[in-house]
């Protein structure tokens, strides 16, 4: 057989991945008390980071670089081996009682390793997909089966060649027939495959057994292709007991990963931003509740995940009354704002009240903006796609909001959908980041709309 040419790899990457760790430790350290040694409990801090990471990270295998190359796939292993970690280190540290670690530390430390593996990961992904462009770092492929499901791979794999596939053969379902089983695995193993990629459209499950048996005793790698053509439809695979069934939807599934991930970050991300924020919402609520009559908060019924309705929460920026003849969407030069309203609305500040509901589980950090009851009937008559970001939480901001900001009429609703809708296709943690900062920037040029 062939060797394998990125068996090196997960190794390269595991230890470049703890010399990041040391890294952003040692500096951390020096940054806060200008000096590179240890003592005490930062020494015994350094060493149960470094124990927990190595027992963390060969748990999730999260230095493995599968193919195709996937970079925020890869990063979102990553953050979830990092929450992992750091679970396990607050965990040692609280049971044996090692309290006298500075915050700070811990805080910088982690923040420059995230950063550092952002850029080595990027810098590692760059470079392979490169390498494999020029013709390096290939892997030879056998295909076996129909000649139109055949024909069909060869042409993605051809336009992506970062794939880094090369066809070793093609051995169709009529030669296969006609040929002994003996004769067939002679002929596979003459290729000397790294893969081989089985096409049939009624498979059959005896050869696919002997097939895979074959596979294991020699290290290759067997996959079976579809012969469904999924457009923009997404596929999941469910396995009942020895039945492989493929569940199709029209949006991409979010994995239990992606959905523990993200509600971890909510809370936590919440849980800073009221802590250190604390000033801030003292100052807005009693500016709020001293230039306008009324209450400094408002709370307002809107339609959530699955369509539960639930309260949403602001800082008031309107008179009070300001609905008394139903629902109604403002706009710049609304005369229901208060002068400080028409303020906090372009900061957004008025939506701070919302980490209370994100904290609840009501919402979330980023996500659609959740309309009401009324407004969500308005946008189904003329966008029913509209209807699948109701399957999400809501969130307090989200990549429509920042391109588009608060709109004025339905169209303009409907316009910023369109942007959510693709929020949809790509959900993880890393665009959510990417929101945020998006967000913080508006927040401080105070150009919302």
């Amino acid at each position: 057989m062939s060797i394998r040419y990125s068996k090196h790899l997960p190794a390269f990457v595991f230890f470049c991945d703890l010399l990041l760790l040391n890294i952003a430790l040692y500096n951390s350290h020096f940054i806060l008390f200008n000096s590179y040694r240890f003592y005490n409990a930062s020494a015994i801090f350094i060493v149960v980071v470094n124990f927990a990471w190595i027992a963390v990270s060969l748990a999730s295998k999260s230095f493995d670089v599968k193919r195709p190359l996937i970079l925020k796939d890869n990063i979102n292993r990553f953050l979830l081996t990092l929450i992992y970690h750091l679970l396990l280190v607050f965990g040692i540290i609280y049971f044996f009682k090692i309290y006298d670690i500075s915050r700070s530390e811990v805080m910088i430390s982690y923040s420059m390793f995230f950063f550092f593996i952002i850029i080595y990961r990027s810098l590692l992904f760059f470079s392979l997909d490169y390498y494999r462009k020029k013709g390096y770092n290939h892997r030879q492929i056998l295909i076996i089966g129909d000649e139109n499901i055949a024909a069909r791979l060869v042409k993605s794999f051809g336009q992506h060649p970062e794939y880094g596939y090369d066809l070793s053969d093609f051995i169709s379902e009529d030669m296969i027939i006609n040929m002994p089983e003996a004769m067939l695995m002679s002929a596979i193993l003459s290729k000397r495959p790294d893969e081989i990629f089985i096409c049939y459209k009624q498979l059959d499950s005896d050869l696919l057994k002997r097939l895979i048996r074959f596979g294991d005793e020699n290290f290759i790698k067997i996959k079976v292709v579809s012969d469904l053509i999924l457009s923009n439809n997404y596929a999941r695979l469910v396995d009942y007991d020895s039945f492989p069934v493929l569940q199709i939807t029209s949006h991409p599934e979010i994995s239990l990963k992606i959905r523990l991930l993200k509600r971890s970050f909510d809370i936590l991300f919440s849980l800073f931003v009221v802590t250190a924020g604390a000033p801030v919402f003292i100052i807005v609520y009693l500016i709020t509740k001293t230039t306008s009559k009324g209450p400094a908060f408002y709370r307002q019924e809107r339609i959530g995940q699955n369509g539960k309705p639930f309260y949403i929460y602001k800082f008031r920026s309107m008179h009070v009354n300001a609905e008394k003849n139903g629902p109604q969407l403002s706009n710049d030069n609304d005369p229901r704002q208060t002068k400080w309203g028409s303020i906090i609305r372009k900061n957004k500040l008025d939506e701070l009240p919302q980490f209370w509901n994100v904290i609840k589980g009501e919402m979330s950090v980023v996500g659609p903006r959740p309309e009401r009851q009324h407004f969500v009937e308005k946008i189904l008559e003329k966008t029913p796609h509209y209807k699948k970001l109701l399957r999400l939480k809501p969130g307090i901001t989200s990549i429509g909001q920042v391109h588009y900001g608060y709109a004025e009429n339905i169209d303009q609703m409907r316009d910023r959908v369109r942007y959510d809708l693709i929020y949809l296709q790509n959900i993880n943690l890393n665009a959510d980041l990417g929101i945020i900062y998006k967000t913080v920037k508006v927040v401080l040029k105070g150009s919302g709309k």
